[in-house]
């Protein structure tokens, strides 16, 4: 029988070694923790960029996953386990034991899974939820720093800008507060000058996408120098129309007019709903209400950022219900286009979010699923980049957000 007080006493034990150890030294600390509370085989394994793949971290090796297995996401008990974010259990036994596959998350963001071996009569998912939160904080813990899990988790080689966008831009996933946010980007390997950004301050939830001219690596540095410009004028406390501003004034300043940016920031009120948004030359945001899709919303645009063609910057508003769900985009998503020249379409695009998210996936599996249909598309190759940004406004329902 696992005992809980011993498994938590393992984990603090765990934290406490970790804290000198670099990546490569999880693998074998974890195994060897685990087994000392009757988990056995315990491994962990982190899913790819793209979300294909989960890799086996062994310590070993520059990618600190030499010799370690494979794990596809789609058509696996692995996979699943992760798509739903719930503990699963392999059929049959093997010596009395049977094998978990647990989600390892940081709130909602799905880093990868825990694999262990357990007494086939036990009911163990709520002591392999916790031993995989803790084993999120690690591993986040030593990303940051660690080449080798970058290696792990790419499945080809990235470009500059990609890479510049990887470490601009925030987690993809995020929920409290009232909401839950989720975000894709395509292609991982080969960005041009898209970028997202989101950020909490109090009870106010900072939205941004920019879409760069260009897909070089000239796009990846303006949509740098944007994202940058943007936050460090939220951050002095500027209104989003002062934000977009300095955000022109920016670009003026390095590029000229010479590159520029188009793009929406917003701010969303946590707890009242309201929507505060500026348009700067970008599509407008998507509204999703119930099993509906409202009217685009609407702004009057400014110019592109980084222009200088001194158009007002008209701020807008919008009263959001519970459940609502604002959707940021850019023109990558709607005009991929098929083998006969047929585009994706925003009508295709709104749908499968609709039908996917009403049918019981989470907000982040939807977006999974949304980008793969448009890759799959436009033959796995994106001409453009696309990027997705999803908020849900729960209204005071905190209890009911959906990860």
């Amino acid at each position: 029988m696992i005992d809980r007080g011993r498994t938590a006493q393992m984990l603090v034990d765990l934290i406490q070694v970790s804290h000198t150890a670099n990546l490569e030294a999880l693998p074998r600390l974890v195994a060897d923790h685990l087994r000392s509370v009757d988990l056995h085989d315990g491994a962990m394994f982190v899913v790819d960029l793209q979300d294909r793949v989960m890799r086996q971290v062994t310590g070993r090796g520059l990618d600190a996953g030499e010799g370690g297995a494979e794990l596809r996401v789609d058509g696996t008990l692995p996979g699943r386990a992760w798509q739903r974010v719930e503990s699963l259990a392999e059929s049959g036994s093997r010596q009395g034991r049977r094998r978990w596959w647990t989600p390892i998350t940081d709130g909602v963001e799905r880093l990868g899974v825990l694999r262990t071996d357990v007494a086939e009569d036990e009911r163990p998912q709520r002591v392999l939820g916790e031993v995989a939160s803790v084993l999120a904080l690690l591993l986040l813990g030593k990303r940051s720093f660690s080449d080798s899990y970058a290696r792990l988790v790419r499945s080809a080689p990235m470009n500059v800008a990609a890479e510049m966008q990887m470490n601009l831009m925030p987690p993809p996933a995020y929920a409290g507060h009232n909401v839950t946010v989720g975000a894709v980007l395509e292609p991982a390997y080969d960005l041009g000058g898209d970028a997202f950004d989101f950020a909490l301050a109090g009870s106010t939830l900072h939205l941004a996408v920019f879409d760069a001219m260009g897909h070089d690596t000239a796009a990846g540095i303006t949509a740098n120098v944007a994202v940058a410009a943007c936050r460090n004028a939220r951050r002095q406390g500027a209104t989003l129309a002062e934000a977009s501003r300095a955000v022109e004034r920016t670009l003026l300043e390095q590029f000229g007019t010479k590159r520029y940016v188009t793009g929406i920031l917003a701010s969303l009120d946590t707890e009242s709903g309201v929507l505060t948004w500026v348009n700067r030359g970008h599509h407008l945001p998507l509204l999703i209400r119930g099993r509906r899709v409202s009217t685009p919303l609407s702004c009057p645009p400014a110019g592109p950022m980084g222009t200088g063609l001194g158009l007002p910057v008209t701020v807008c508003r919008d009263q959001l219900e519970p459940g609502d769900r604002v959707v940021l985009y850019t023109d990558g998503v709607v005009e991929a286009r098929d083998a006969h020249g047929e585009e994706f379409g925003k009508d295709r695009f709104i749908d499968y979010v609709q039908r996917h998210h009403s049918g019981g996936f989470t907000l982040h599996e939807t977006l999974r699923r949304l980008m793969r249909a448009v890759l799959d598309h436009h033959a796995g190759r994106m001409d453009d980049d696309a990027t997705v940004l999803l908020a849900e406004w729960r209204g005071g329902h905190q209890d009911d957000l959906v990860p």
